[in-house]
């Protein structure tokens, strides 16, 4: 959320990826940056152990919304 944070202080548009297990710290760590509306997308838990094959299909799985997000 940091570098989301950043990225839209400076005007450019930014969406955090993270996995669904971090939902709440994400929420967290937004409002106490100060910027309630940043935005996030998440994907499916876990990440760290997914092989290359199951990485691509969470990243298409959520394609749509990090596009969307951008856009909006």
């Amino acid at each position: 959320m940091h570098d989301t944070v950043w990225f839209e202080i400076q005007g450019l548009p930014a969406v955090t990826i993270a996995s669904s297990e971090f939902h709440n710290a994400a929420v967290t760590q937004r409002d106490a940056l100060g910027m309630s509306d940043a935005r996030f997308v998440l994907v499916d838990h876990p990440i760290q152990d997914a092989t290359d094959d199951e990485m691509r299909a969470k990243a298409a799985a959520v394609y749509d919304q990090v596009v969307g997000s951008l856009t909006n």
